[in-house]
């Protein structure tokens, strides 16, 4: 066997597979919060995929994601004749395609615990989502609080602490990147944009993961999109 033959058998084999046929389908980069998720994960392990991007609420966005996946809704990631729809299913497949790669955490206590929050950020966190969108671009300092908001937002703040109190080792949540960080970078966006004022050792945090090689690219790739969505652009009411 060459040399070359036997460098790619072994990527192939210490990524679980050939996966460089892989597609992501996913919207605009400065509020699709949901498509930053696997797309930060695959960015950030240098899994090989080809993105296509569907611009948001234009009148053929339902039909050009329903090419893709019945669902309606981005992201959606292609692997060979596999479809697999929200952003949850698509970071636990990949998890379980390239095992060595890490993207959970190792230990299974800390495994677990970022599974739960990462559950909790997938089905929770509605007043946020709904009073505070993503917008990457946008500078909206001090508006879209309420009750709600606000009891997010101290609800995350627990979790972080927690998180990097028992694991993180003041870096990441569970030390070393993960699907939890990822995960929770949407949040960080809307930290950003909304100007939420964090305790130190969470602000610092907050600038780790946009300093991080993904998200960095993610933020600079957001800002050139040419394409608006009005209604995501205008203040939200306090």
């Amino acid at each position: 066997m060459q040399d070359t033959e036997l460098d790619t058998t072994l990527e192939a084999i210490l990524n679980g597979g050939n996966k460089s046929s892989m597609q992501l389908i996913i919207g605009n980069k400065n509020y699709s919060s949901w498509s930053m998720r696997p797309w930060v994960v695959m960015k950030a392990f240098a899994i090989p995929f080809e993105e296509i991007l569907i611009v948001l609420d234009q009148p053929n966005t339902t039909q050009k994601i329903g090419e893709y996946s019945l669902a309606g809704r981005v992201p959606v990631l292609l692997a060979d004749g596999i479809v697999v729809w929200d952003s949850l299913a698509i970071c636990e497949f990949l998890a379980e395609q390239f095992p060595l790669q890490n993207l959970w955490p190792e230990d299974v206590a800390a495994r677990a615990m970022a599974r739960s929050i990462c559950a909790e950020m997938h089905s929770g966190f509605s007043d946020l989502r709904s009073s505070m969108a993503m917008n990457i671009k946008a500078n909206f300092a001090g508006k879209g609080r309420n009750a709600g908001s606000q009891a997010d937002i101290g609800r995350i703040s627990e979790i972080w602490e927690d998180c990097l109190s028992r694991y993180g080792a003041h870096r990441y949540l569970f030390g070393d990147f993960s699907i939890a960080d990822a995960y929770y970078a949407p949040v960080v966006m809307r930290f950003k944009t909304y100007d939420v004022s964090l305790a130190p050792a969470l602000q610092a945090y907050v600038e780790r993961v946009q300093a991080h090689p993904a998200v960095a690219q993610w933020m600079r790739e957001a800002l050139n999109e040419p394409e608006e969505v009005p209604k995501y652009d205008f203040p939200p009411a306090k």
